[in-house]
This record gives C-alpha cells, structure tokens and sequence, in this order.
C-alpha cells in the first residue's frame, strides 16, 4: 500500500486543489487560473519528491499541463470563462514552449558539448595526469590535489561525469591503502564534495546556478565573468575546508601513494581544434560582454564548431544528458507560470514577510533550501523556490539595504548546491557510495558540516561583495 501512496498522493491532492472553491484558499483574489497554477506547482513538488515518475518526465508533464490548463490555446473547456474578472489571465502558449530552447538551456547545451569533446578526446585525464605532478606522493597532499582537479572540472563539467572519472582513476589507488586504513574513507569521500562544490563556481557548473541566472536580469544581471569573480574564491575557500575536515576525520596511516595516470595529449587536426574551442570559449566567457556577445550566445561557438568539425557526431549527440535539460526546462516553465499569472507576487503579498527581519528570512530561505537539497534534487529544489524567492525579493523593503532580490537568489542558489549529506542527495555522492568504500553516515558527518558551513560562508561573500558595491 505505502508504494501505492506515492503514485496515488501526487494525483490526489492537486486534483483536491483544482476542484476546491476559490474561498478555501487563505489567498485573497484568487483567480481560477492561479489555482490552477497552484495545483501544477503542487503536482510538481510531489512527483520530485517522491519520484513515482523520473524527475525529467515530471517537467515535461508540468509543460504539457501549463499548454492544456494555462495557456490560450489550451482546450476550449478550460478557457470557458475567459475575459471574467475571476479568471485570471492566460499565458502564450508559444512562451511556455519557448523554456524547451531557453537561452539557460542553450548555455547548458554548450557546456555539455564541451565537456563531451574533453572527455572523447583525453583532454579531462590528461589534465589531471599533469595538474596532479605537483602535489607529490603523501596521501593529504595528493588528495587536495584530486579535490582541487576535481573541482575545477565541475566548474565546466557535468558533476556527475566529473565524478566517474575521477573514481575510475582513483579505484586501483583506493586498493593500496589497507583495509581499515581511514585513507580509504578520505579518498572515496573527498571526489564527491569536492564535485558539488566546485559545480558553484561558474554558471554551467551546477543546473541551479543556470536557475538563478533566469532570475537575474536587467539592473540585476550577473555576467559569467561577475559569477565566478565571486564564485570561485567561494569554491577555494570551502574547498580548502572541506579537504581539512576529511582529513581530521578519516586521517591516512599510509605514508605515501602513487597514482599512475597513463596517457598523453593528442596532436591530431580534431583535438587540436578541442583545446583551441575549449579555450577560446572560456576566455570570451570570462570576458563577460566586453565583446558584445552574451555568455549564452557564446556557449554555441563551441556547438556549432564541433558538430561542423565532426568532433561531435549523431552517436555523440545520443549521449547528451536531455534528461537535465528537459528537468531545466520544466522549472523555467513552472517559474514563468508563477510569474506571468502574478501567482508568486500574490502569495508573497498575502504572507506579511515584513514583520520579520531580513536577516531571518535569508537564514530561513538559505536552511529550508539546504534541507529540500538533501532529500531531493538540487535542481528540483532550486526550481521549486527560485521564482517564490524572486518574487520575496523584488517585495520585502526590508531586504533592500541588503541586496534583496540578488542576494536572496545567490544565498539560496548556493544552499541548493551543498546539500550532500546523503547518498541520495547527488548523483556524484551516490557514486562515491556505489564504491563500497564510503559508509552512509561517514558522508552525512562530513556533508553536514560543509553544508553548515557553506551556507554561513555565501553570507559573509555577499557581505564582502556589498562592501566593495558589487552588489
């Protein structure tokens, strides 16, 4: 019966919420299509939690239910009212189907070619092979070494990816270290953390930061540049944490390692042509709109050159993640719904967010974040909040002196990216996991503690970036 529930609760209780009268709602001016909005949302926020469909399909039904109940070319039954004061305003149907080609998602698309062509023609191991000379053989130096290698490639790489690589690297290391040596703990724990912390460095890093990104425009637009101007001290400060704290916890007893990283770079026509892409798109990246072009105009240079070159054929193409991308799009769309209907505006308005300090709200946004995190999707979760905390930040005057809209946003976004205290809370933690090497309680005490201390870290970075007027 309990496995029932979970495909029975996510249809009942929006269905409950679609056939309530407008009164039952603690909301006033509630129109009909913002209770329908309501129902969507709340379809959404079951099925991500808990998944009696994959977490992808979830954003394709919340699309197909927005074109069906939303939109002005949905069923001619749903728009029966249409032009009455209580029914609210439809949305364009070619809107809610335009989140399936979003700019955000087009930056996606390009980091994922990236990331594809590094992979297919060496140039992730063979960086790794070189950045990791420096650190030696003893085993803490060598492991900040994979954790800061690990990191710089989440910046640019799926987390995922950059996870099974690294872990397909460290396997015949992990063997030498002997069977109750903490080491082996340390080396199979530091890939993951170091993997959902890194992917905050850049906006492509991690699918959350791409979220935000929706909702930053305007006066408030944050260049790829601008990001990691503050992104990536953050990521170096909470690294270095994070390496001191594995090691405190799980110590090595052996005293050196060797890690043998076979393999040198390739000089064909094609490579060639990946480390050229690759490097100029990441310096006109860097170079924010200096010229002239967007971060997301940018990110299909490389996509364009590749598919042109054949570096990235139609079996490549196969195995891009549109899994992320359609879970992406799915967020985007339940965001614009929010918004264009005035639905996140009215519940903002309705709740008297203003009688509490500002300081308790970010705190309480950041926490509630962090928390949904651990038990469900990052992207999931930052899709859920994201446009409710765009909309409490354009509202509460009280945030105002404190960066409202873009503060609230930047704290949350990074909450959502540090919830890894458990092997279900990210895919490069259920990897590590899979292992054998990494107990489930050995990852909840050392994802805790960076996730505490990670989010008391986004405060003080945008109180540093207030000072010197960034924000």
């Amino acid at each position: 019966m309990r496995q029932n529930l979970r495909y029975i609760i996510p249809i009942l209780i929006p269905l409950i919420i679609l056939l309530l009268p407008a009164s039952a709602f603690p909301i006033d001016g509630l129109t009909v299509i913002q209770q329908r909005v309501i129902a969507i949302f709340l379809l959404a926020a079951l099925c991500w939690i808990m998944e009696p469909i994959p977490i992808y399909a979830t954003s394709v039904v919340i699309i197909v239910l927005e074109l069906l109940l939303l939109s002005d070319k949905s069923l001619y039954l749903f728009r029966l009212d249409q032009g009455q004061p209580h029914f609210g305003n439809l949305m364009s149907y070619s809107e809610i189907m335009a989140t399936f080609a979003s700019p955000i998602i087009m930056l996606f698309l390009g980091g994922f070619f990236l990331a594809m062509a590094a992979t297919k023609y060496r140039l992730d191991v063979n960086l790794a092979r070189v950045l990791l000379k420096p650190f030696g053989h003893q085993p803490k130096y060598v492991m900040f070494g994979l954790m800061l290698i690990t990191a710089i490639f989440s910046m640019f790489m799926s987390n995922t990816a950059t996870t099974a690589m690294m872990l397909s690297i460290l396997a015949p290391v992990i063997t030498l270290f002997g069977a109750k040596d903490p080491g082996k703990i340390a080396f199979a724990l530091c890939i993951p953390v170091a993997a959902n912390i890194g992917g905050i460095g850049t906006p492509i890093g991690t699918p959350p930061n791409a979220i935000a990104l929706k909702y930053l425009t305007g006066e408030n637009l944050i260049t790829f540049g601008e990001w990691m101007f503050f992104g990536v001290p953050f990521v170096a400060i909470l690294l270095v944490f994070a390496w001191w704290l594995i090691n405190a916890f799980y110590p090595a007893t052996q005293q050196s390692i060797k890690l043998e990283i076979q393999g040198k770079f390739l000089k064909t026509p094609k490579a060639i042509t990946v480390y050229v892409t690759f490097a100029i798109t990441i310096i006109l990246w860097l170079m924010g709109s200096m010229h002239g072009m967007n971060s997301y105009t940018v990110a299909l240079i490389p996509v364009a050159i590749f598919s042109l070159t054949g570096i990235i054929n139609k079996e490549d193409l196969k195995k891009i993640s549109w899994d992320v991308l359609w879970l992406v799009s799915g967020g985007i769309a339940l965001g614009l719904a929010l918004d264009k209907t005035g639905l996140a505006k009215l519940v903002v308005h309705s709740i008297p967010f203003d009688v509490f300090s500002p300081y308790v709200v970010l705190l309480g946004a950041a926490l509630l974040c962090l928390l949904m995190a651990n038990f469900m999707s990052h992207t999931a979760t930052a899709n859920l909040l994201m446009p409710i905390m765009a909309a409490l930040g354009t509202s509460m005057v009280s945030l105002t002196p404190l960066g409202g809209e873009v503060t609230l946003i930047l704290v949350v976004t990074f909450a959502a990216s540090l919830g890894m205290s458990l092997p279900i809370s990210t895919p490069p933690n259920a990897l590590a996991h899979a292992t054998g090497h990494v107990e489930s309680n050995q990852m909840a005490r050392v994802g805790v503690i960076v996730g505490v201390v990670g989010v008391a870290l986004s405060f003080v970075m945008i109180w540093g970036l207030q000072l010197i007027g960034h924000i």
